[in-house]
């Protein structure tokens, strides 16, 4: 059995990926915070369709909430069981000018998406070395490649996803574990509702939004054997936004 942990599984992006991975074979740990309903709802979509998931709830900005969760997880199932993909999607944003930002919205929104990269990753990668296989995607955004205006936390934190995941990509690709970020553009989420959709669209080259599924093939195809020399890139996903 092999499993693939999404952090922020419950909804969006995370959503999507749970139940494209669990139709290409991986039993799937949903990670969530507070969305109890919604991730129950992606597992028991998931089982309808043959499947195989569990749930692992935990704050991923909690060091020891995220450690003490997977370590459970890992006393719970076999000496030869781990997680061989991880899917860095945890995320928020709290949008406001810098001139106006409260210290909560800037230390929020990096520690939700850096921090918790780090403590859920660290753990994870050390099964995968042990074992000599794995993949992580982290989920950048294209906020993190051009910076947008009211985003300076969220590009901060993207961006700084992006450098770590080439620096680790560098460290780990001799365990024949591979590190990639995907930066999607405007994607129809809960993440972009309240977005003035229409007039965002107008920039958008395809002049529409992007889809979760669309993202989730995107990963799907990464965390094959068929992208097994791929490692230490940025691919945008994002309708000709910004290349």
């Amino acid at each position: 059995m092999k499993y693939a942990l999404v952090t922020g599984g419950s909804r969006g992006i995370g959503r999507a990926v749970c139940l494209q991975l669990a139709k290409d074979g991986f039993a799937i740990l949903i990670n969530y915070r507070s969305a109890e309903q919604k991730a129950i709802e992606v597992k028991q979509l998931i089982e309808a369709e043959g499947g195989v998931a569990e749930l692992l709830p935990f704050d991923v900005s909690d060091k020891e909430a995220t450690h003490t969760a997977l370590e459970a997880w890992a006393a719970t199932h076999g000496k030869d069981d781990y997680i061989d993909v991880l899917v860095n999607n945890a995320g928020m944003r709290s949008d406001a000018v810098l001139l106006f930002m409260e210290d909560a919205q800037w230390h929020n929104v990096i520690n939700t998406t850096l921090d918790g990269f780090y403590h859920v990753t660290q753990p994870v990668l050390k099964r995968m070395a042990r074992k000599h296989h794995g993949r992580i995607i982290n989920m950048a955004s294209v906020s993190g490649i051009k910076g947008l205006p009211g985003q300076c936390n969220y590009s901060a934190a993207k961006g700084a996803l992006i450098a770590t995941t080439k620096a680790l990509a560098l460290e780990v690709a001799n365990r024949n574990i591979t590190v990639n970020a995907i930066a999607p553009g405007f994607i129809a989420t809960d993440m972009t509702e309240g977005l003035d959709e229409e007039s965002l669209k107008q920039g958008i080259p395809m002049g529409r939004f992007g889809s979760a599924e669309e993202v989730a093939h995107l990963v799907s195809f990464l965390v094959s054997e068929h992208s097994s020399y791929i490692t230490g890139e940025v691919i945008s996903i994002n309708g000709g936004l910004y290349t």
